[in-house]
């Protein structure tokens, strides 16, 4: 499909405190069509699931300006050019939203938000046996209430759209995945082993 498409150029045209925006122009080879497309530069962000050893999932309820209304979601956020890794990025987050922590955090998976016109990834992570560790570490515009919730009350919400957010789905079907993937190994090594 790329044969179809060439680059011609890239202008910025904007910038604002949390992305760039981009205008670049195409020439789709099929039709003779030279068009100019819009771009969205992000940095890349972070999700992160933390599941306490009881099994409850720490969750987050904030105000989402986009939207106009309060939205249930996991912690995460922009990685920074301080953090040493999305990893880190995504425990930071994970406890300056809730100050949960974790010594046990694995990456579950990536997605890219909107490839239509943004240019950014954003990575998932699990946390295990997550646990209080500090008070919230808030931004000055942050205001955040942590709700424990089960992983079946929350599949529940997203069935009923109460949970709407891409970017927390796309984190759940991981973590779905993940799971699915861990049983199918367990029962395969008790086979191998019976």
């Amino acid at each position: 499909m790329k044969r179809y498409w060439r680059h011609l150029g890239s202008q910025k045209i904007g910038e604002t405190r949390i992305l760039s925006l981009r205008q670049d122009k195409y020439h789709f080879l099929p039709n003779d069509i030279i068009r100019d497309f819009t771009v969205l530069e992000f940095n890349d962000w972070v999700n992160i699931i933390p599941i306490t050893a009881d099994g409850d999932v720490v969750m987050i309820r904030q105000y989402r300006i986009g939207m106009q209304k309060e939205t249930i979601e996991i912690p995460g956020g922009v990685i920074s050019p301080d953090d040493e890794s999305p990893k880190h990025a995504a425990v930071r987050e994970m406890q300056e939203e809730t100050g949960y922590f974790s010594e046990d955090v694995i990456h579950i998976g990536t997605v890219h938000p909107n490839p239509a016109i943004q240019n950014n990834k954003c990575y998932t992570y699990l946390a295990r046996d997550a646990y209080p560790k500090s008070d919230q570490m808030l931004d000055s515009t942050e205001a955040i209430k942590i709700e424990l919730l089960r992983k079946d009350a929350i599949f529940d919400m997203i069935k009923k759209a109460e949970i709407t957010h891409g970017l927390v789905i796309s984190a759940f079907a991981y973590l779905m995945l993940y799971e699915n993937s861990n049983q199918r190994s367990a029962f395969s090594l008790k086979k191998k082993i019976e």
